[in-house]
């Protein structure tokens, strides 16, 4: 029976990277910070707390892709290694990489530094692979890359951030041609912002809290520069607790059935773009 998103799922084993499941069609989810899990080595040498790291991971974006015949799944928790930054700074080394958090107890030996880049290796050699075989089969194809955001920082008891400064929904585009992918762009944000979540429309803002310069759009950019749209999707933490980690599990249905339904419409622009 499939499980429900009553807690951040933290089985994976330290040797599990990730998931990815390969189905038809050429819509593609990610989670590539829904992860949790770290190697012992990592965890031995963390100095944050279990629950200092999923504040600051994206739990339950899984759940909210499930429904995509394609999509991958990151396992590996972001404080190990962080698949949507550069290489050279997908280790956190410094608070200012980390929120001012510090991560290490202290600076982590060379080898074990090596052996999570290796994963940041691998993770771009199997989306670079996937990606491709996809290309193969429909000329083009669209990433949902899943986030979710904090906007209660200042604390479970302060006021959230200001609405100007945080969407529900934050696309971020600022890595592609977006002038050559406005159809399939527009499309998608006209999808989310028609949608009526707990009776009320979405507030869906383009490069407003983030601008999508992530490393996974970008390296998809410079690679299927002509048949690959890379969209960030960052959605604001209202379906859960960002402090407790307690989701509401009817937002995070709602999430995922406004997910499965962008797949039509996203197909459909994009075999516009021909």
């Amino acid at each position: 029976m499939e499980s429900e998103p009553t807690e951040q799922v933290r089985s994976a084993t330290e040797t599990a990277w990730w998931t990815v499941h390969r189905g038809d069609g050429p819509i593609v989810g990610t989670a590539i910070h829904n992860g949790h899990a770290m190697r012992s080595d990592t965890r031995a040498l963390s100095a944050l707390t279990d629950e200092a790291r999923l504040r600051e991971e994206d739990p339950f974006t899984e759940f909210i892709i499930r429904d995509l015949a394609n999509r991958i799944v990151v396992h590996r928790s972001r404080f190990e290694v962080d698949l949507n930054r550069a290489r050279t700074g997908a280790v956190y080394l410094q608070p200012a990489q980390a929120w001012g958090l510090s991560v290490w107890r202290e600076h982590p030996p060379a080898a074990m530094i090596e052996a999570s880049l290796a994963v940041h290796d691998e993770y771009y050699a199997m989306l670079h692979s996937m990606l491709a075989a996809i290309e193969r089969r429909h000329g083009r194809f669209v990433v949902l890359d899943v986030h979710s955001y904090n906007h209660r920082r200042q604390g479970p008891e302060a006021a959230p951030a200001a609405t100007d400064e945080a969407p529900e929904i934050n696309i971020g585009t600022s890595s592609m041609d977006r002038l050559k992918w406005a159809g399939v762009v527009d499309t998608l944000i006209s999808a989310l912002g028609a949608a009526d979540i707990g009776g009320r429309p979405l507030d869906v803002r383009e490069n407003i809290a983030f601008q999508g310069r992530g490393e996974q759009t970008r390296f998809i950019h410079e690679h299927f520069p002509e048949t690959g749209c890379a969209i960030a999707i960052e959605f604001k933490k209202t379906f859960m607790d960002e402090w407790t980690g307690k989701p509401d599990i009817e937002a995070l249905r709602a999430l995922r059935a406004l997910v499965s339904s962008l797949v039509p419409v996203l197909t459909e622009a994009l075999a516009r773009q021909r």
